[in-house]
């Protein structure tokens, strides 16, 4: 007889210590809850630990599609995403029996987010390079695709201004050399040029109106 209630002792005992560890679990992964959403601004927290998912707070507020505004949806729904992955991966590392129910929440929370990301994706038509994606896989800083992109263009228009250059000094030595075989020739041909010249500026500032502004012509003899 006394060692059954040295045993019935032992099983109430182990069965408190049960009880008092899942509340501890309970109230630690609640002020984990509240401590992340407070920080990341995502979703909210249940007295007993669970994940309440936040929907998309500027997702139906209004029916006009402003793509500036599809794109913050896109950022701020990234940012859920991240901040929930950064939870998910705080209840893996310190997994415990007590830690099912947020797990499944969180997972859950996780799914739906991503799903709201594809639809909020789809009304974003932005076309972004692979040379993008590929200096990310690398570990190195997207805007350096941004600078090369710059300095291939100041290459290619110093190539081009270059070729221009070389057609201008083309063209003025040839008029220097027909002036000097075809006088005549070449006083008409200026003539004809400068009265062009003066017919296409003067359509230009017609139509000054227009939002591109006058076009500048600039003539040449």
């Amino acid at each position: 007889m006394y060692v059954c209630v040295i045993e019935l002792n032992l099983i109430v005992e182990q069965s408190n210590s049960t009880t008092a560890t899942a509340t501890t679990n309970s109230h630690q992964w609640s002020e984990m809850d509240a401590s992340m959403n407070a920080n990341a601004g995502i979703g909210g927290s249940g007295g007993n630990g669970i994940l309440v998912p936040q929907t998309n707070d500027t997702a139906g507020t209004t029916g006009v599609d402003d793509p500036k505004q599809d794109l913050n949806q896109v950022i701020n729904s990234i940012q859920k995403t991240l901040g929930l992955i950064h939870q998910l991966y705080l209840t893996v590392s310190s997994f415990n029996a007590g830690s099912q129910l947020p797990l499944l929440q969180r997972l859950n929370a996780l799914v739906m987010e991503l799903d709201n990301m594809a639809k909020l994706s789809d009304k974003c038509n932005i076309q972004v390079p692979m040379e993008v994606f590929n200096l990310i896989d690398d570990g190195k800083n997207p805007d350096e695709f941004t600078r090369d992109v710059i300095n291939s263009c100041i290459a290619k228009n110093q190539i081009t201004k270059g070729k221009t250059d070389t057609f201008k000094s083309l063209r003025k030595h040839l008029l220097d050399e027909l002036e000097q075989a075809f006088p005549d020739e070449v006083e008409s041909y200026r003539e004809i040029r400068a009265a062009s010249a003066a017919e296409t500026k003067r359509l230009a500032q017609a139509q000054s109106t227009l939002p591109n502004g006058d076009v500048k012509v600039k003539p040449e003899f």
